[in-house]
């Protein structure tokens, strides 16, 4: 079995896998979603995706919305997906100087964060979103899983984490977030809030 080096630090290591199993969003036709999860706290994104998304689509993405909030990491763990494998990747790490690297079929242990975190989002999708596209609930708002994500993030870092035994906002900021189970479905409306019809 390979060992890791576990990092010291939030965003030193982060796992990344393309999470393929959700319907078709109704907005620009997202089929994917590019899940990346901090090997230290344990904290999620999730970016919404194509399926045929290129290596330099992904390392855009990465760069626009990981990097610019969570600064360099020193490593990066993959399967070997097309869009991780090819030279772009390979000059993307040269250029920030840090690693890549790939889990193995049979190691596949080492990419485990990003699998079960896919996992995770396609059963939180599941429980909240409608996959007939076009049903509207009482308020008219299509349940299309990518306007879901933001609060199906928050709801999982606001969770109690089995791994680290209290959430991932705990972890990362030591800060308590208020929560109230009783009112779980609140947490997965917030975006209803932000979208107005």
């Amino acid at each position: 079995m390979i060992k890791m080096k576990e990092p010291r630090r939030p965003w030193e290591v982060f796992h990344m896998d393309l999470g393929t199993g959700l319907p078709p969003g109704v907005d620009r036709g997202y089929n994917a979603c590019l899940v990346i999860v901090d090997r230290f706290s344990k904290t999620p994104i999730f970016l919404p995706c194509h399926k045929d998304d290129t290596a330099k689509d992904t390392a855009l993405l990465i760069w626009n919305r990981v990097i610019s909030c969570t600064g360099i990491f020193t490593n990066t763990i993959s399967d070997r997906d097309p869009e991780f494998t090819s030279a772009l990747w390979t000059n993307f790490h040269q250029l920030f100087g840090t690693k890549l690297s790939f889990s193995t079929a049979y190691h596949p242990q080492i990419d485990g964060l990003a699998e079960r975190m896919i996992q995770t989002l396609e059963e939180m999708v599941r429980r909240f979103c409608a996959y007939g596209l076009k049903f509207k609930d009482f308020d008219w708002f299509t349940h299309d899983w990518r306007t879901l994500l933001p609060a199906l993030e928050l709801a999982y870092k606001t969770s109690i984490h089995t791994v680290v035994f209290h959430t991932i906002f705990f972890t990362r900021l030591k800060l308590i977030v208020p929560h109230n189970s009783s009112k779980s479905s609140l947490q997965a409306d917030l975006h209803s809030n932000f979208h107005p019809k």
